[in-house]
C-alpha cells in the first residue's frame, strides 16, 4: 500500500472564491465537490475559463464545439451552486503563459475580489504521474502570478487608469488542485453526487470520449474515495488535496 499522506486540513475561513482553469470540464474532475461544499456553506464561488474548449472534440469543428461546450460548463456549474461563469476567449490548445494572460486574469480578480483563488496544477505532471496539458500549466501559473498582480497598482496600470478597477490585494491563498506534493486536504464527504452530476452535465464531451473511458460516476468516485483512502482519516469517505500558496 502507498504511504498515507500527512496533510493539514484546509482553513475555510473565507467567503469568496474564484476558480480559474483553462477548459470546460477542468473543474469537474474532482474540484466541483469542493465547490459544492462551499456554495452549500453560503460562500460565493465564480468560475473563469481561459478557453471554451473548442478544440477538445475531434469530430466537431471548433466553431460549433465552442458554444456548445461553454453552455455545458454553465449547466455543470449550476449543479454545484455556481451562477457566474466567465470566459476569456483564448484559443483552446495554444494558450501561452505571459503578461497578457496575467493581465486578463488580474482584471477579473480585481472585479470579483475573491479571498481565495483555486486553479489546476501547473506542474508538468499531475499527482499520480499523468503528464499535464500545456493549457493547464499556462493558466495555473498565470493564475498564481495574477493573484499578486491584482494587488499591485503599478502592474497593469491600465486596469485602474483606463478601466477604473481598483487593486485587490485580498487574495489570501491560491489553491492548486491535482498538484504533486499537496499541502492540505479538504473533506468533501457528502458532496459526491453533485460532483458526479457536474461532470455528467458535459454530455457532448462525454459521449465523444473513447468507449472504454470511465463514466463520470466511476471516475469521480475513484478520485474522491482514493484520495480519502490515502489520508486514512476516520469518517472521511471522500476528499480532495491542494497545494496551498499563501500570499
Amino acid at each position: 500500500m502507498p504511504p498515507r499522506l500527512t496533510l493539514e486540513p484546509l482553513d475555510e475561513s473565507f467567503d469568496r472564491v474564484l476558480v480559474i482553469v483553462a477548459h470546460p470540464d477542468d473543474i469537474e474532475y474532482g474540484t466541483a465537490a469542493a465547490v459544492d461544499r462551499w456554495t452549500k456553506a453560503g460562500k460565493t464561488v465564480t468560475y473563469l475559463l481561459a478557453t471554451r474548449g473548442e478544440a477538445g472534440i475531434d469530430t466537431i469543428a471548433p466553431e460549433e464545439a465552442g458554444p456548445l461546450r461553454a453552455q455545458e460548463e454553465r449547466d455543470s456549474a449550476s449543479e454545484v451552486g455556481v451562477d457566474i461563469v466567465e470566459f476569456l476567449d483564448y484559443d483552446d490548445g495554444v494558450v501561452v503563459y505571459g503578461t497578457g494572460l496575467r493581465r486578463d486574469i488580474a482584471r477579473v480578480i480585481r472585479h470579483r475580489r475573491p479571498d481565495v483563488v483555486v486553479t489546476l496544477s501547473h506542474d508538468e505532471v499531475f499527482a499520480g504521474g499523468m503528464p499535464n496539458q500545456a493549457d493547464h500549466r499556462a493558466v495555473g501559473l498565470a493564475a498564481l502570478d495574477a493573484a499578486r498582480d491584482a494587488g499591485n497598482r503599478w502592474i497593469f496600470r491600465e486596469l485602474l487608469e483606463q478601466e477604473g478597477l481598483e487593486p485587490w490585494g485580498g487574495v489570501r491563498a491560491v489553491l492548486s488542485s491535482a498538484a504533486t506534493n499537496p499541502t492540505h486536504y479538504l473533506d468533501v464527504t457528502g458532496h459526491l453526487e453533485p460532483a458526479i452530476a457536474s461532470l455528467e452535465a458535459h454530455h457532448l464531451y462525454n459521449t465523444n470520449l473513447p468507449v472504454d473511458f470511465p463514466t463520470p460516476r466511476v471516475l469521480i468516485t475513484g478520485i474522491l474515495t482514493g484520495t480519502a483512502a490515502g489520508l486514512g482519516l476516520p469518517g472521511v469517505e471522500h476528499a480532495l488535496t491542494f497545494r496551498r500558496y499563501g500570499l
